[in-house]
């Protein structure tokens, strides 16, 4: 199956995040074999999708639970993948700048009135906290990795796999590290350039985080990207590094290397945009 070409950011919880029955079926999912690896989960988050929206669209589907797992200190931790959301975001993304006549046929009102109401939901910050809403676990970004995102981790945490057919990159750490950094990003980063497109960012990513138990993992992964970068380039990545030496010339005020950093970071980036025209 082909990669897709986009990266991930996840939030892995411990069973006690869960209800009863969540918890029951999470230990049954790993003990049945059923965990998926995250090198193939993409490929089969995206085909039950498209499965699903091909399903006569007269109501939003219930798809099989699935998820991601981690074993830490024999602490349990998932991830799981909502689908549902997703299938609702496609719906109403079908719709976008499609003629009414054609968007009714192919997602009719009714149906696009659910997505909405679920999409709505999941988005809700108190909704979500309210017991039996379950939160959004990943977030996934095509073309590139957000700039938001590097902020939650530092260099030691990055694991490289080159292995042929295994090939990885990921940064791994614990959330309440994730949640430091990000405030302190977000300090920074009002202090010194108010409340621009990049602090809503940031602190959109310190809100989400928020959602979770505060023994959860946090997981940068480049997904798909890494079949984009040869070796050398992967393992010569300094982009955390980058977001680290902004902020703090931001803090110190100085901001000739700060800029340095940034236009650095985007240049990296913007290249491996710029192949998505070529594929």
């Amino acid at each position: 199956m082909p990669s897709l070409f986009a990266s991930y950011l996840r939030v892995y919880e411990p069973l006690t995040a869960f209800d009863r029955d969540r918890q029951s079926y999470w230990r049954r999912y790993v003990n049945e074999g059923r965990a998926v690896a995250p090198l193939e989960g993409p490929v089969r988050q995206r085909t039950a999708v498209i499965e699903a929206l091909g399903a006569g669209w007269t109501r939003l589907p219930d798809l099989p639970e699935e998820a991601y797992v981690l074993e830490a200190d024999d602490t349990l931790l998932v991830c799981p993948w909502n689908l549902r959301i997703r299938v609702a975001e496609a719906a109403l993304s079908a719709r976008d700048g499609v003629p009414s006549v054609l968007a009714d046929a192919f997602v009719p009102p009714v149906l696009a009135g659910q997505a909405k109401a679920v999409v709505e939901d999941w988005r809700s910050g108190a909704r979500v906290l309210e017991h039996g809403v379950p939160r959004v676990h990943e977030q996934v970004a095509t073309w590139g990795v957000p700039l938001r995102w590097f902020v939650l981790f530092e260099a030691q945490e990055r694991h490289l796999v080159t292995e042929p057919e295994r090939r990885a990159l990921r940064y791994r750490t614990e959330i309440s590290k994730a949640r430091r950094r990000s405030s302190r990003a977000l300090s920074v980063l009002r202090k010194s350039v108010g409340e621009a497109p990049i602090t809503e960012a940031v602190e959109e990513a310190a809100r989400w985080l928020e959602e979770f138990h505060p023994r959860s993992v946090v997981e940068l992964d480049y997904g798909g990207l890494v079949q984009l970068l040869p070796d050398e380039t992967l393992a010569a990545d300094d982009s955390t590094e980058l977001v680290a030496t902004g902020l703090a010339g931001l803090s110190r005020g100085e901001a000739e290397e700060a800029s340095a950093a940034y236009d650095k970071l985007v240049a990296r980036w913007r290249a491996v945009q710029l192949l998505e025209r070529c594929n």
